[in-house]
């Protein structure tokens, strides 16, 4: 697995729906701002229009080794081919009526600045490094290393308002794709 874009999935552990995402279709996202890799602060619930959140545990750095027995924690490996399959598919997306895209995780805003410049992401991370975000919406969370690190989930909101989540993600570099599909669905039957 030396190449984070080619990870053999298959041998890796699949994570399972623990119901831990269940309550959050048809919620409010909450009203509060969040740093952003561009220099903003972010408050989601303001934004109008589709925008999709990827919310995942930490992004590895080339320099600092991911924490001992990552790739066994189920669902755990996976962020950067997450965020590549987004940035991938940014225009696509675009094109299906996306008005704002972000990632997110609890890594602070410089930490995820060098993923954002490395990876060449068109559109901003957000931290919820304070973890505000993470307990208002009560997501999932698992603990590695000391840090308590967010599930691997996508939401969709409306105006503000949950319309769709994902959850598990797996393996993480189809989750743009299943965006899409959800979106492409959603336009045909309207």
């Amino acid at each position: 697995m030396a190449n984070l874009n080619e990870v053999d999935w298959s041998q890796l552990p699949v994570p399972e729906d623990d119901g831990a995402a269940d309550h959050l279709p048809g919620g409010i996202l909450p009203a509060l701002s969040l740093q952003a890799t561009d220099g903003h602060s972010i408050d989601l619930l303001s934004l109008a229009g589709t925008t999709v959140i990827y919310i995942y545990p930490m992004t590895g750095r080339p320099d600092v080794p991911l924490p001992e027995g990552w790739d066994m924690i189920p669902g755990a490996r996976g962020c950067t081919p997450q965020s590549c399959a987004f940035r991938d598919h940014y225009a696509e997306l675009q094109d299906l009526g996306v008005a704002q895209l972000f990632g997110l995780s609890t890594q602070d805003s410089a930490y995820q600045q060098e993923a954002a410049e490395r990876l060449h992401l068109p559109f901003p991370l957000l931290s919820d490094e304070a973890l505000r975000f993470t307990e208002a919406l009560q997501l999932p969370t698992f603990e590695a290393a000391g840090q308590r690190l967010l599930k691997r989930l996508t939401l969709i909101a409306e105006d503000g308002r949950i319309a769709k989540v994902f959850y598990p993600v797996f393996p993480p570099d189809r989750s743009a794709e299943d965006v899409i599909a959800w979106l492409q669905s959603r336009r045909s039957s309207a």
